[in-house]
């Protein structure tokens, strides 16, 4: 029988409780005795948290004895640090994120001994749709490309985080860096409002298209997406793999008349390595099941598919996915 996190009465008061603490959420009582998923997903306004709320509904209704609960967090670094932790069962996180993690560099390196802090625990089970790297400003900025942004105020992405990490490369393939320019260590969510107000005069907003937060910008603003050229894209990936090509097709945001170039890494659902294989082939086997759920739940749903599951994995499979992909001929 599966146990993830099964309990007395008494100690299952102190969990339910913990988790309405740290995130703000209730819980159901008839959810007792059942298996409990907590899903990290990202903040509120994001893509992942409406995937993650499908992706949990799912799981409590199509998988036996399991109650599945998404959290918001503020996204793939902590996401990962709460799977460190065994604070959650499966999170979204960008594969780039995964990969820095499992072997314990980038912002997985400790800054005080300067070693490296693998999370070497960290499994994959499936990939998911691009993070699109939206390069935004406002038309009256004056703005058109990088090269644009020197001496310009620009959301970089939180301290640390995955977001500021690709910003930090972008910026570097374009023979810039933070000398050059004023950065802003912002989350999106603070980017996106800066922008809008016109605090700030650009922001890397790394997310699934459409962006809601972008998408709200460019309903009252002349929001202007930034094109990181194709051939930049190929020198990128030649020093880091797990960047990609793609395109922002024209009117994904309101007076977006053109497509536009720009790179993206990958979202991924990451697990533990601890947690047993038959658990792990169950969530595995109904997200794929039930995928036009997160179709449903987001616009970048629709990118999801099953034959595309194992491309760009950064890490190693956990057993119970590696078995279903093997069951369905996946490679």
């Amino acid at each position: 029988m599966r146990t993830e996190v099964r309990a007395s009465t008494s100690r299952h008061a102190i969990v339910i409780l913990a988790i309405v603490m740290t995130f703000g959420v209730s819980w159901s009582a008839t959810a007792e005795g059942r298996t409990f998923v907590a899903v990290a997903t990202g903040t509120a306004g994001g893509v992942y948290f409406p995937m993650g709320a499908a992706l949990a509904e799912v799981w409590s209704t199509r998988v036996a004895g399991i109650q599945a609960m998404a959290q918001t967090t503020s996204g793939s670094v902590a996401n990962v640090q709460l799977l460190g932790r065994g604070d959650v069962t499966v999170a979204f996180v960008q594969n780039d994120t995964a990969f820095y993690a499992f072997h314990g560099i980038g912002m997985f390196i400790d800054r005080i001994t300067n070693r490296p802090r693998p999370v070497s625990t960290l499994r994959g089970m499936a990939m998911l749709h691009p993070e699109t790297i939206q390069l935004v400003t406002l038309k009256s900025k004056g703005i058109s490309s990088v090269q644009d942004l020197r001496e310009r105020r620009v959301g970089v992405g939180a301290p640390g985080s995955a977001s500021e990490v690709n910003a930090r490369q972008i910026l570097r393939a374009f023979g810039l860096s933070y000398d050059a320019i004023r950065e802003d260590f912002l989350t999106s969510a603070e980017a996106a409002d800066q922008l809008k107000d016109g605090v700030i005069d650009a922001a890397f907003i790394i997310a699934g298209i459409p962006t809601a937060a972008l998408a709200d910008i460019a309903s009252t603003r002349d929001l202007l997406l930034i094109p990181i050229p194709w051939a930049v894209v190929d020198q990128l990936r030649a020093q880091y793999p797990y960047y990609t090509s793609v395109t922002v097709p024209a009117n994904t945001y309101r007076g977006q008349e053109r497509a536009v170039e720009t790179a993206a890494v990958t979202a991924m659902l990451v697990t533990r390595q601890e947690l047993e294989a038959r658990l792990i082939y169950d969530l595995t086997k109904a997200l794929w099941e039930n995928v036009d759920r997160l179709a449903a739940a987001h616009g970048s749903g629709k990118d999801i598919t099953l034959s595309a599951a194992r491309r760009g994995m950064s890490i190693p499979l956990h057993a119970g996915a590696l078995r279903y992909y093997r069951e369905r001929g996946i490679k």
